[in-house]
């Protein structure tokens, strides 16, 4: 399994001999509505879209997960697997075959990777988007996805799980709190899963921020401080925190089924 994170919440996964583009941002800027003065992110630099994309996965219908400018430069033929509202958004624009996956849906792309929709974030006050279980067939090997911290009790039922990537550090709201939950919601999805290794999403290393919701947005937690969260509850888990445009394989290990 390799992964290279783009920064923010755009990641490949390279499983299975598949490349799949997950919630891609690589171009132009991030705004909601075209309502720069309410937020604006840019890139430090644009990333090139990747080549021979077999699958792009979307778990939300908002912006920053279905980016207009990016998902332009697609080829229209490449499927798409979304949640019913990024579903709305890639035919829209002309994509040919879009799989819209309902909380507990799953689907099998070339008979290598199955993925289920789990619940995921909150968007508004009833839209429940998606988060992802993808496992590869003949190996066994599996990632969950979820870009905001909201973690089902109902992925219980998969665990354990090798590689999980979600939020890691909190992104606070004043009189809202966390919209983007790291730290202990993602300490107990690790109690949950049992992963072999976590990587953060939903940060930033390469993109800067304006408008009126940056400025009264602040940030709480670390890497480390995750690390040390981990270890002071005795879980094993290694925690990545790759650069971005960075190709990184990981290393796993073979779960031993004990009956």
């Amino acid at each position: 399994m390799y992964l290279t994170w783009f920064d923010n919440n755009s990641w490949l996964l390279e499983l299975g001999e598949q490349r799949i583009l997950i919630d891609p941002w690589l171009v132009d800027v991030l705004t909601f509505g075209n309502l720069d003065w309410f937020f604006k992110g840019s890139r430090s630099q644009q990333r090139p879209i990747p080549e021979n994309i077999d699958l792009i996965l979307l778990s939300q219908g908002l912006e920053d997960h279905a980016h207009l400018p990016t998902l332009k430069q697609l080829n229209r033929n490449i499927p798409v697997v979304a949640s019913p509202n990024a579903a709305k958004v890639v035919q829209g624009l002309g994509f040919t075959s879009v799989t819209s996956l309902a909380h507990g849906e799953s689907f099998t792309f070339n008979n290598l990777i199955e993925i289920k929709a789990f619940p995921g974030s909150l968007v508004g006050p009833t839209l429940v988007e998606n988060s992802y279980f993808i496992k590869e067939l003949a190996t066994g090997l599996t990632l969950y996805y979820e870009p905001h911290g909201n973690h089902s009790p109902q992925l219980k039922q998969v665990a354990p799980v090798d590689v999980v990537i979600t939020p890691i550090i909190d992104a606070v709201l004043p009189l809202v709190g966390s919209f983007i939950k790291g730290g202990n919601s993602a300490l107990e999805v690790a109690q949950w899963l049992q992963p072999q290794v976590m990587l953060s999403t939903a940060n930033a290393k390469e993109t800067t921020y304006e408008g009126l919701l940056s400025k009264i947005i602040t940030f709480k937690g670390s890497i480390a401080d995750f690390r040390l969260l981990l270890e002071k509850h005795n879980l094993p888990t290694q925690v990545l925190d790759p650069h971005p445009g960075d190709r990184v394989e990981l290393q796993l290990k073979k779960r031993v089924l004990t009956i």
